[in-house]
This record gives structure tokens, sequence and C-alpha cells, in this order.
């Protein structure tokens, strides 16, 4: 895990290797700075009267301790400098790579994590990573250097008592590795509920219209204080468990000092040591349990981002369920598709979505798909651009099968308008030139004619530069499914599948898309799902889904001689009256 971790540090080596180096000049500096002191109290002991003293090594062994602290303050500064840049650098890189690789990811493992935990992953888990890394390279490599060499000063002193120390840094130690074990449950659970607080959050501000347009506020409140209160929860019951820590550590702490003060002070009134020797013991002593204090701080830290460290490496090594190929195709030849006995299922050993599926398309064919609500139609056409891989059997599209092709080729030349249609902050032609980066004016204006969302652009104050605001919300339903129609026309490609993306606008502009997409694009495989019959009627064929299984398959007159589900649907919407949609 840690070095799966380390990878991400990369331009700021050379920070992260000079903070521990500075870091050790420091605390060989604090080392030494007692062990001037002692024989500066040594020289002024020996004088009989001060003002005897040779004042020549005193000023000498004075100069020494300043110029010590003085190096020991700058080392300091350039750790806290070092320390600073790398963590935050190694974060940056670390988001960067977390997202990367989110972007390989599939549907599925997309569906395995929820988006809400991998905002939670990238944002919270980050920043205690960072917080750790950086008390790593810095503290856990300072308060080791301060222990051991402290240890070995105080030993050069006077062993017997330097034992003292060594007794009260193993009971410290006890204590703190006790506290990790217990500690770091909590904070695993708490990391859970985080990704649950953020789901809350995410799913109430993207509903917040059909929120309030039910005036649920309130349940939407108590949902989310509900989500809170599981954090708070484990957030104190680690708290609880952490803060005993610090009382303990001092305890410890001050009956080491009362035990060296006192084991010190009758050896000195016994004149088995020196004053100045048991100076420098004491000295030694505050190194030696600060340095365990900020080692059992540091570990603290770390206990916290141990969890946070899990879940990002989790990230970091799962791999796309969608395999590349190991000799890519980088050209579809046509839109011809097929479906040779597929079988699929969102999860491994749940049951199949779909079942046994044989279709043959042409290319330049238009096909209408029908079914009830959760026949499969939409996970059918996923399997196209291999937003998921079949379980059981093959498609191919231009001949060949879809795990033969560059995944980049294959989704350049399959377009897609899915059921949610989404856009983004930024105006009408940034988002249409998603489909052509480099799309012309001339371009866009020509996808949008098709598409009929010309006559309402023109409208517009500001037309092709009208800013959509986050997620589109400047425009009404059926203006997005145009846009979206649009943006994906500009990628000219071999394939194109509609998911019911003109559900919401009326039926002449329904008509007028698909007229248009008859004469301007003759040569793309069109797949149009639609609940309407009136949307696909016109189609060279229309397939009819039923439980995960073809139905029936041909022209709008073969089925209704011989598909009992088509004609009952057709009778049903045209008995009372076909219901036209409208744009709000």
């Amino acid at each position: 895990m840690i070095k799966k971790l380390l990878k991400s540090v990369r331009q700021y080596k050379t920070k992260t290797l000079l903070t521990p180096l500075v870091m050790i000049g420091e605390a060989a500096l604090e080392i030494l700075i007692p062990f001037v002191m002692t024989l500066l109290i040594g020289v002024i002991e020996s004088a009989d009267v001060i003002g005897r003293a040779e004042i020549g090594k005193i000023a000498m062994y004075g100069g020494i301790m300043l110029a010590m602290a003085l190096v020991s303050l700058t080392c300091g500064a350039l750790g806290g400098k070092f320390a600073s840049e790398a963590s935050a650098g190694f974060a940056a890189n670390l988001r960067e790579d977390m997202y990367g690789k989110i972007q390989t990811y599939s549907f599925a493992n997309i569906d395995k994590f929820s988006a809400s935990s991998l905002i939670t992953r990238l944002t919270m888990d980050v920043s205690n990573v960072q917080m750790a890394f950086q008390m790593s390279i810095r503290m856990l490599v300072r308060a080791p250097i301060l222990f051991l060499f402290a240890s070995i000063m105080s030993f050069v002193i006077e062993p017997t008592i330097a034992w003292i120390f060594i007794v009260a840094a193993a009971i410290l130690g006890g204590v703190v590795f006790f506290i990790m074990g217990k500690v770091q449950p909590n904070f695993r659970m708490m990391f859970k509920k985080y990704d649950k607080l953020n789901a809350v959050a995410q799913e109430n501000l993207t509903g917040i219209r059909v929120v309030k347009a039910y005036v649920l506020e309130g349940q939407e409140i108590d949902k989310y204080q509900k989500a809170a209160k599981d954090v708070y929860d484990y957030s104190v019951r680690a708290e609880k468990i952490m803060v005993t820590m610090n009382p303990i550590v001092q305890t410890i702490m001050y009956a080491t000092m009362i035990l060296l003060l006192a084991v010190g002070g009758v050896r000195v009134v016994g004149g088995s040591l020196e004053i100045a020797d048991l100076t420098g013991l004491l000295s030694y002593s505050t190194q030696i349990l600060s340095g365990i204090m900020t080692v059992a701080m540091a570990l603290t830290f770390i206990a916290m981002s141990r969890p946070a460290m899990e879940r990002i490496t989790e990230v970091l090594s799962e791999e796309s369920t969608i395999l590349p190929s190991e000799h890519p195709v980088y050209e579809v030849k046509d839109g011809s598709i097929t479906f040779e006995n597929v079988s699929f299922s969102y999860a491994e050993g749940k049951t199949d979505v779909l079942r046994g599926i044989n279709l043959s398309i042409r290319s330049g064919e238009t096909i209408g798909i029908v079914g009830g609500t959760g026949s499969a139609k939409s996970t059918l056409v996923s399997l196209i651009p291999r937003l998921y891989d079949a379980r059981v059997g093959k498609v191919t599209v231009g001949g060949l099968d879809v795990k033969e092709y560059d995944l980049d080729t294959l989704r350049n030349a399959v377009a897609m308008v899915l059921q949610k249609n989404v856009l983004f902050s930024g105006s009408i032609a940034e988002n249409l030139r998603w489909g052509k980066e480099d799309a012309t004016q001339e371009e866009i204006e020509f996808a949008a004619k098709q598409a009929c969302a010309d006559e309402f652009i023109e409208q517009l104050p500001g037309k092709y530069e009208y800013d959509l605001g986050q997620g589109g919300v400047n425009v009404s339903g059926g203006q997005k499914q145009r846009l979206c129609i649009a943006r994906a026309l500009l990628k000219k490609p071999k394939v194109l599948i509609l998911d019911d993306s003109t559900s919401a606008v009326d039926t002449k502009t329904d008509a007028s898309i698909r007229a248009a997409l008859k004469q301007h694009a003759p040569e793309v495989t069109k797949l149009i799902i639609a609940q309407r019959i009136a949307s696909v009627q016109d189609s060279d064929r229309i397939l009819v889904m039923d439980g995960g299984e073809v139905s029936a398959f041909g022209t709008h007159e073969e089925l209704m001689q011989s598909s009992e589900i088509y004609r009952g649907v057709y009778e049903s919407q045209n008995r009372g009256g076909q219901e036209d949609g409208a744009d709000e």
C-alpha cells in the first residue's frame, strides 16, 4: 500500500529526501547543545569563584551553543518548508492519479464505489494522507533521532539513571500502540459514514427542484442530520479513545522527571554525580520524552489516515472491467452490428438482465427499440460502445468484436445520447464541441439544425455563446435533449444511439429530428429507444424487448401481425389519442 502511494511523490522526491536530512541535522545539533552546556557548567564549577572562571572558555562554549542553536533553527525552518511543499505536491499528484484512474473505469467500476465515495476519497481522504505524509518525513525522522542519540548521551553520562528513560519509553510505546489499535476501526467506520453523508448531500442538491416541488425540505434535513449524526458518533468514539493519550503520556513524562530528580538529587548529595551531569541528564530526558510525545502525536495522525490510505489504494488498484485489446484495431469499417448469443449481468453471480440475444443490424439501418420498463433496452445498447462487456457471447461493430477495437476508436465511432441528459457549465458552443473539439461554427450550427435546436438557440441572448449554467439549468428538458443530440451528431459517428432522448419534445419536433437524421445521415446506423410507437413506427425494423429477451424483430406492419406486445402498446397509445410531450 505504501509503495503504491509513494509513486505519487514523483517530482517532489528531492524535497521529500531533503526534509529528513535537515531534520537529522536539527536533531543532531539539539543533542550536542546539552553536552556543550555540561562542559560550560563544568568550567564554571571548576573555578574557585565566578570572577576567576576561564572567561575565554565560557565565551567559546557560549558562542558554540549560540551557533548550534542558529543552525538548528535554520534546519528546522528548512525542514518545515520542504515538508510543506513535498506533502502539498504529493497530495496534488495523488488526486491527479486517482482522478486519472477513475477516468479509465467502466460503468461497473463506478457502480462498485459510488460517486459520493469517490468524491470523499479525492478530497478528505487525500487531505488526511497528506498530513500523515508530512508528519512522517518530518516528525517521525526527527523524534527517533532525538530519542536514540539522547539515550546514548544519557548512558555516556550515567548508565544507571539512563535506564529510567528506556523503561519510560517502553511504557509510552505500549500505550501509543494500544490506543492506535483501538482507534483505527472507529476511523474506518467514520469514513464510510462520510461517504453516506456526501451521497445524501449530492442527491439533495442534484434533485433540489423536486424536493422543493414536493415541499420535502424538512424530510431531507432530517435525512442529512441522521447521516451527520452517524459521522459524529464514530468521530466522538475515536476522539474519546484518543484524548486519553495526552494525559497518560504527560503523567508518564512528569513521573519520569520526578524520579530522575529524586534519584539524581540523592546521587549529587552523595557525591557520586556532578550537578553538570544532572543538568545534562535533565535536558536529555526532556528531549527523549518530548520525542516520544511527538512520535505519539504523529502516530495518531497515521492511525487516523490509515483507513484513508486503504481507501485511496483501493481506487488506485482497481482495474477496469473493460480490458483493452492486445492488438487494437484503429478503424471502424461501418455501422453494422451483431449480437451473437449475448447474455449480461451487472455483477458476478447476479441474475442475467440480458439473455440469449441474437441480432443482426445492417449498416445505415434505422432500428427502433421498444419494450416495457426494465426490459433491458438501455443495457442492450450499452454493450455496443463497451460501457459494459457481455458476460457471454459476442457483440460486433463493423464486422469485428468490439473487444478488438481501441476503446477510444470504438467510442468515437458510436455516439450515444444517454437517457439522462447531461450538459456542463459553459456556453452552448463549448458543450457542443464535446462532440468534436475543433468543430467550426458552421459545423456546430449544422448539427444544431439537424437536432432542431437552432430554432430556440437563435432566440437566446448570445445565441451559441449563451451560458447554460451548471448541468444546463438554464434550458428546458426538451432543449437539453436536442442539444445532446446535436453534440452526438458532431462526432459524425458510424452508429448513433438515442436512448429515449426525444421523450421531452413534442411529436412534431420528434418527427422533424428523425426526418433530418434520415436525410443528412443516411449512412449512419441509428438505434432509437422510445416509449412512443410514433417515434419508431417508420424505422426500417423495430426490436421488441421483454424481460431481457428479444420478443420480436421486424417492420411495423410485421409486428402488428406477429407481436402481441407491440400491437397492445400501439393500440393503447392510439385508442385515447397519443399523448404529446412538450417543452417546458
